[in-house]
């Protein structure tokens, strides 16, 4: 039941008003563009996807000159903000000298060097261009090593679009009940391979092992479900999952494509102390260009060393992208973690207390520089525990959020970078303060 009223109909009509080029170019998108659209979750945006022109630091500016605080910094990988200086120079440096070789350059064994000595479970690297591609090698790599097909994931962890593991993620109430594998769209192979646990729950770990004794390669995971919640491992689990994936023969992956860079330096292993088999990484550490990581221990990245699994890819390894991941990673250093903790716990206890001074039953989960808004009065633990949330009082709320100039995504998540100082974060809370 709504609490509050956010006015979001008279505040949409505004939008409206000041958005008129945004929505002349997704209608002339959408005359030869699939949906208007480069991605699905894109296409949810209300009044309707926005176009933008430019982005500077924390702030993003549309195709109309509105100007946003920018919490959705590109669904992630902007961990520097827009345009850091950094970046700009080193990637502008690098066109000049070639955009692609499709052969060996020094910044691969740069980046390698810089990626290993930061990562726990990095012995060796592999690149490629995005998370869906870094995770399909990770998880051949497990079946090459331990002869077994199948996969153990949680429900509400996201590990790409690829059939396999587009699965279970964010199922409707009514399909929580089973635990077999529920595809998400049409057209989706009918075996994938995986076998879905609930997040945060032992029981459900040991009876999928016990289901399928002898036949489960790894455990895959967000160290951390941010992508369903922003829902950190109750104590001891992560711990868990490490024991059972060695008692069982399997490997333990962590997908690190949203907590990796984001959490610690070294990722969600770091931060949380739990060291994986192997991890893939994505989003940040690209710092907004396409890149992929995949990280693991020698016994296993040898196999890949030594051609046994197939890892390929044209444009793996892109100057361009590696030339950002030097630059990004010579700029993330503890202090900038402990700032980023310090002003994500400021802006979540902020906008905590400012909406329910409305009246909004609010609660919020995450670590850092990464966290959800939760509209519902109990803190969810898992998945199931996400469906509580009022979704519909949290579309008018993001809809009088953009009245007033600041954007965040749809689903609940909010991302801090480098650039949001506690200037940034205090002129946040004002504007919630003032809807």
């Amino acid at each position: 039941m709504n609490n509050y009223d956010f006015q979001a109909e008279a505040r949409e009509a505004r939008v409206r008003a000041n958005t008129p080029s945004s929505l002349a170019a997704y209608e002339r998108s959408q005359k030869n563009l699939a949906g208007g659209v480069s991605t699905a979750l894109r296409r949810s945006a209300k009044p309707y996807p926005m176009f933008y022109g430019s982005g500077d630091g924390a702030w993003i500016t549309d195709v109309d000159g509105n100007r946003f605080i920018d919490y959705t910094l590109a669904w992630g990988p902007l961990i520097l903000g827009h345009a850091p200086a950094a970046v700009n120079e080193a990637v502008a440096a690098q066109l000049l000298k070639g955009h692609t070789f499709g052969a060996q350059h020094a910044l691969e064994y740069e980046a390698a060097e810089l990626l290993c000595k930061a990562i726990p479970c990095a012995d060796k690297v592999a690149f490629a261009n995005s998370g869906t591609e870094i995770v399909q090698v990770a998880l051949r790599l497990a079946r090459a090593v331990t002869g077994r097909a199948l996969y153990l994931k949680f429900e509400g962890h996201y590990h790409g679009w690829d059939d396999s593991v587009l699965v279970s993620y964010k199922p409707a109430a009514d399909g929580c009940g089973s635990m077999s594998p529920i595809p998400v769209g049409m057209g989706q192979r009918p075996w994938s391979g995986a076998v879905v646990a609930r997040w945060n729950d032992r029981a459900s770990v040991a009876a999928a092992f016990a289901a399928h004794p002898g036949g489960i390669s790894a455990i895959i995971c967000e160290p951390m479900l941010c992508n369903s919640g922003c829902l950190p491992p109750l104590e001891g689990f992560l711990e868990f999952l490490r024991e059972t994936a060695t008692a069982e023969g399997a490997l333990l992956i962590f997908d690190e494509v949203i907590t990796g860079f984001r959490l610690a330096l070294g990722g969600g292993q770091a931060y949380y102390g739990v060291m994986p088999d192997l991890a893939t990484f994505a989003k940040a550490c690209g710092a907004g260009l396409p890149l992929s990581v995949l990280a693991g221990r020698d016994d296993y990245m040898s196999w890949i060393a030594d051609g046994r699994v197939v890892h390929a890819g044209t444009l793996n390894g892109n100057p361009l992208a590696l030339a950002a991941a030097v630059a990004s990673l010579q700029c993330l250093t503890p202090e900038l973690y402990e700032r980023l903790d310090r002003l994500g716990r400021a802006l979540r206890a902020g906008l905590e207390g400012a909406l329910r001074e409305k009246g909004v039953p609010v609660v919020t989960t995450g670590e850092g520089a990464v966290f959800q808004l939760h509209f519902q009065t109990e803190t969810p633990r898992e998945y199931r525990d996400t469906l509580a949330a009022d979704k519909g009082l949290y579309g008018e709320f993001l809809m009088a959020l953009l009245d007033s100039g600041v954007l965040a995504l749809p689903d609940g998540r909010w991302y801090l970078s480098a650039a949001h100082g506690e200037d940034v974060v205090e002129e946040t809370l004002r504007r919630v303060e003032a809807l």
